[in-house]
C-alpha cells in the first residue's frame, strides 16, 4: 500500500478515484486475510486430513482414485484464481479453458494419491513430466505458451492450497516409513504440472478466437460510484466463493455420515471455520479485484509512457519482495512446513527465500515486457537447474521448493501483477499474450530454486553441527560408561 500510494504521489499521478478505490480494496483484503486464515486452519486443514486419512483407511484405490479425481477437478473448475485468468486470456473459451486445467489437476491429484500410497520418489515424477512438458512447449502455439505455463500457478489458489496440503498429510499418516514425511508434501507440485500439459495439448487443435487482449480503463464519476462497483461485483464473488467451497462441503458431508461420524462439537467448529473462510476469501476477491487491479494496469502503463521505463524492473521487484506477504496460501504452507518438521524448517526461513524468489521473478517478468525475450529462454534452464538441484538435497526440501512455487503464484499475483505488466506491455506497443502473461509461470519457477538452495545450506549446516568433536571444560563431569554405550 505504502509503495503504490508513494508512487502515485510523486511519480506516476492517478485519477483520485482509482486511488480511492485502491484504499478501499486495501481495506477489505486486510480484513478478508484475517478471517480466510483463521477459517482455513479451523476448517480446510482438518477436512483434508479428515478425508485424506478416511480414504486411505478404506484401501480401495479405484475409489482412492476416483475420488481424488473428481476432487482435484471440483475444486480447479471453481478456483478464484483461474476464473479471473480464463476472463482475461481472449483467445481461449472461458468454460473450454476451465474444463482443460480442471480435467489436468483431477489426473495429477489421483497421480499423487498413488505416489503417496505406493512411496513413488518425487523427483523422477518431477523429471519425466517436466521433460514430457518442454517437447510439448517446444512444438506448440506460442500464443498458448505462456497461458499454459500461468495456468501451472494459478491453479493451486487460496482454496485448493489448504485442502490439497492437509489432505496429503492425512493419506500420509497411514504410512509408517520414514519416508512418510516427505511424500505428504509434493501435491501442490504435482498438481501445478496437468494444467500445463492440458492447456499445451489443448493450443494442438483448438480455434476459437482471434480475439486480444486489452485493457478496460476504468473511471468513476463520483464517490457513489465507486462504491455501486464494490456493491455490484459483492454478490458475484459471493456466488462463485460459494461455488468454489460448495464440493469440498459437500464431499466433506459425506464423508461424515458415511466414514467421519465426528462429534457435534468438532463438526460445528469446522462449520464456524467454513463461515470464516467464506466471508474472508470474498472480501478479499473483491478488494483485489476492484481494488487492485485497475490501479495496477494504470500504473503500468504511465511508468512505461512517461519516459520512466528504466523504473520498472527495480519497481516490479520491490513489489514481488513484499507481495508474497499478501498471498493468503502463503501462511498456510508455512504452518504446515513447521508443523510436518516439528520446528526442524523455520517458516521465517521459507519466507525470506519466497521473497527473494518472486522479487527475482517480477525482475524477469519485466525484462521480457521491455526486450520481448521468450519465456523458454528462463523456464527451461530454470527448471533444469531446480530438478539437477533434487538430487542434492532431501526428498522433503524438494517437495516443498515444488509446492511453494504453486502458492506463491496466487490472487495478488493474477491480479494487481500480471494488470501491472499488462499495462507496461500495452503502453510499450509489445504483445500481451507473448510478453505480460508469463508472470505467474515465472513467480511459480523461481521459489524451486530458493527453497532448494535453503535446503542445501541447512543440510549441510546440520552435518557439520553432527560432525563437530565434542569439547569438555575442565570442570565437566563426564559419565564414562555413557560416552562407551555412545
Amino acid at each position: 500500500m505504502l509503495i503504490v500510494t508513494l508512487l502515485c504521489l510523486c511519480i506516476s499521478p492517478m485519477k483520485p478515484e482509482l486511488l480511492l478505490c485502491f484504499f478501499i480494496g486495501a481495506l477489505m483484503i486486510v480484513l478478508g486475510m484475517g478471517l480466510f486464515s483463521l477459517g482455513a486452519e479451523q476448517s480446510m486443514t482438518p477436512i483434508g486430513n479428515k478425508i485424506g486419512t478416511a480414504l486411505t483407511k478404506t484401501k480401495n484405490l479405484p475409489l482412492i482414485l476416483g475420488v481424488s479425481f473428481l476432487l482435484g477437478f471440483a475444486i480447479t473448475v471453481a478456483e478464484p484464481d483461474l476464473q479471473v485468468l480464463a476472463e482475461t486470456v481472449p483467445h481461449i473459451q472461458n468454460s473450454v479453458l476451465l474444463i482443460t486445467v480442471g480435467v489436468g489437476v483431477g489426473f495429477f491429484m489421483s497421480v499423487c494419491m498413488l505416489r503417496i500410497l505406493t512411496g513413488a520418489h518425487l523427483r523422477w515424477l518431477l523429471v519425466v513430466f517436466y521433460a514430457l512438458v518442454f517437447v510439448l512447449a517446444a512444438l506448440s502455439d506460442r500464443d498458448f505458451l505462456s497461458i499454459a505455463f500461468d495456468s501451472g500457478g494459478v491453479t493451486t489458489g487460496p482454496m485448493t492450497v489448504p485442502f490439497i496440503l492437509a489432505m496429503g498429510i492425512g493419506v500420509s499418516n497411514i504410512r509408517s516409513d520414514k519416508r512418510a514425511e516427505a511424500d505428504s508434501f509434493g501435491l501442490v507440485a504435482l498438481c501445478s504440472i496437468g494444467p500445463i500439459l492440458s492447456v499445451l495439448m489443448l493450443g494442438f487443435f483448438y480455434r476459437d478466437s482471434s480475439a486480444v487482449a486489452s485493457i478496460e480503463a476504468a473511471s468513476y464519476a463520483d464517490t457513489t460510484a465507486i462504491g455501486y462497483a464494490f456493491l455490484v461485483a459483492l454478490p458475484a464473488y459471493l456466488k462463485e466463493t460459494a461455488v468454489a467451497m460448495l464440493p469440498i462441503v459437500a464431499i466433506f458431508f459425506l464423508f461424515q455420515i458415511s466414514l467421519l461420524k465426528l462429534p457435534p462439537r468438532s463438526l460445528i467448529k469446522i462449520l464456524i471455520g467454513l463461515l470464516y473462510t467464506y466471508v474472508g476469501l470474498v472480501l478479499f476477491l473483491v478488494g483485489v479485484n476492484i481494488g487492485f487491479s485497475t490501479l495496477g494496469a494504470e500504473i503500468g502503463g504511465v511508468l512505461a509512457a512517461n519516459h520512466t521505463a528504466w523504473l520498472l524492473i527495480p519497481l516490479a521487484m520491490l513489489l514481488g519482495w513484499f507481495i508474497i506477504s499478501a498471498e493468503p496460501a502463503v501462511s498456510v504452507l508455512e504452518k504446515q512446513i513447521e508443523s510436518v518438521s516439528a520446528g526442524a524448517i523455520p517458516g521465517k526461513a521459507i519466507k525470506i527465500s519466497l521473497s527473494i524468489a518472486v522479487a527475482l521473478a517480477m525482475g524477469i517478468s519485466m525484462l521480457r515486457v521491455l526486450t520481448g525475450i521468450s519465456i523458454l529462454w528462463f523456464l527451461i534452464p530454470g527448471y533444469a537447474a531446480a530438478l539437477i538441484l533434487s538430487f542434492f538435497v532431501p526428498d522433503i526440501y524438494t517437495a516443498i521448493a515444488f509446492d511453494s512455487g504453486g502458492v506463491a503464484s496466487g490472487p495478488m499475483t493474477a491480479t494487481f501483477m500480471l494488470q501491472f505488466f499488462m499495462g507496461a506491455s500495452t503502453a510499450l506497443g509489445g504483445n500481451m499474450l507473448t510478453d505480460a502473461f508469463g508472470v505467474v509461470a515465472l513467480v511459480a519457477m523461481m521459489p524451486l530454486l530458493s527453497i532448494q538452495l535453503v535446503g542445501f545450506i541447512y543440510e549441510r549446516k546440520a552435518k557439520r553441527t553432527a560432525e563437530a568433536p565434542t569439547e569438555y571444560g575442565d570442570f565437566d563431569i563426564v559419565e564414562l560408561w555413557e560416552e562407551v554405550a555412545a
